[in-house]
């Protein structure tokens, strides 16, 4: 990795040390999620914005929180995530929905407080985070090659039946599951035997 990887890494991660300590002292209820969930869960770094799954509810105080510490917000085309940017124009997403469903309180009350750059933060169960990145491939957006090193990172972290389920219905997401396992990157074909809990 170049030195202007490092300091693209090192600023990413100090906008989401600000973003995240001020959510969660506004008490707003947020999980951490994209790149940044990986690296706080042990893959290497591939940092290029901050990703928030947020409740529909809290977005209001999420953006008012944000808006406080200089942030600035503004509405995307997409009708499913706002977007902040600090003084330096890092990005952060606030997403309130993956792939047509909502993120609900279940799903933020599944992560699990890890340290994210010095700070303890909730950071998407790893499952969760999985299923998060599978969900939205399609025709349009189906790269598996940068996926593929973060889940190789996480795998044994991850509840493979349960991806599996939730993630049968999209034949990129299924298909994705039986390149891991050509890959032996999971030894086993995983199977969708669970309740497809997500989110």
């Amino acid at each position: 990795m170049g030195s202007h990887s490092h300091e693209v890494t090192d600023a990413i991660l100090e906008t989401l040390k600000r973003a995240g300590i001020g959510l969660k002292a506004a008490d707003v209820r947020f999980a951490l999620a994209g790149g940044c969930a990986a690296y706080a869960r042990g893959a290497a770094p591939s940092l290029h914005d901050v990703d928030f799954v947020i409740p529909k509810d809290d977005i209001p105080l999420a953006s008012d929180t944000l808006t406080g510490l200089g942030f600035r917000m503004a509405q995307p085309p997409e009708d499913w995530l706002i977007k902040a940017f600090d003084e330096e124009n890092h990005l952060v997403d606030l997403i309130f929905r993956v792939a047509d469903r909502p993120v609900t309180a279940d799903l933020i009350k599944r992560a699990e407080p890890l340290k994210a750059n010095a700070v303890i933060l909730p950071v998407l169960e790893a499952t969760d985070l999985v299923i998060s990145w599978l969900l939205p491939l399609s025709e349009h957006s189906c790269d598996y090659g940068s996926l593929l090193p973060q889940v190789r990172a996480l795998r044994e972290q991850v509840d493979w039946n349960r991806v599996a389920s939730v993630a049968a219905p999209s034949p990129y997401a299924a298909t994705f599951l039986t390149l891991l396992h050509r890959l032996d990157i999971l030894p086993n074909p995983p199977t969708p035997t669970t309740e497809p809990i997500w989110p």
